[in-house]
C-alpha cells in the first residue's frame, strides 16, 4: 500500500457543482478560487490531476463567457449600459481582440508569366544598358 505524503486533499466532487454554478453567473476562476477556500496553485493542481474537475472547469468557462455575451446581447439598446466596460472584460477575460492581426509566418514564391521570352541583357553583354544612357 503506497503511503501518502502530506495531508489529504480537500477535494470533493461537490466542488465542481459549485464551481460549474458560480461560472453559469459569469464568475472568474478567482471567485472560485476564493469561495472554494483554496490557493490558486491547488486549483491549478486540481485540474492536472482530477478530470472531473478539469472538465468542471471546462464547462464553467464556457458558461462564464455565455453569461458575458448574454449581458451584452441584452443590452444593446440600453443607453445607461456601461458598454466600455463590458468590451474591456470581454477582451480581458475571453481574449477578444479588436482586429486579428494577420500571420507573416513563412515565404512564399510567387512565379508570373510576363510574356518575355527572354530577360534585359541576356546573351548580349549588358548591350541594353548602353541603349538607356
Amino acid at each position: 500500500m503506497k503511503k501518502s505524503n502530506g495531508r489529504p486533499t480537500k477535494y470533493r466532487s461537490e466542488m465542481c457543482l459549485i464551481l460549474e454554478e458560480l461560472m453559469s453567473e459569469g464568475a472568474s476562476q478567482f471567485e472560485v478560487i476564493a469561495e472554494l477556500g483554496i490557493c490558486e496553485d491547488t486549483f491549478y493542481r486540481w485540474k492536472q490531476e482530477n478530470e472531473e474537475f478539469s472538465e468542471s472547469v471546462a464547462r464553467g468557462r464556457v458558461l462564464s463567457q455565455a453569461w458575458w455575451e448574454r449581458i451584452g446581447r441584452l443590452n444593446l439598446e440600453n443607453t445607461k449600459f456601461n458598454y466600455r466596460g463590458w468590451y474591456m472584460n470581454m477582451k480581458n477575460r475571453f481574449n477578444w481582440s479588436d482586429k486579428k492581426e494577420p500571420n507573416n509566418e513563412g515565404n512564399i514564391t510567387v512565379m508570373v508569366d510576363t510574356g518575355i521570352s527572354r530577360s534585359p541583357g541576356q546573351d548580349d553583354d549588358n548591350a541594353w544598358l548602353e541603349e538607356q544612357e
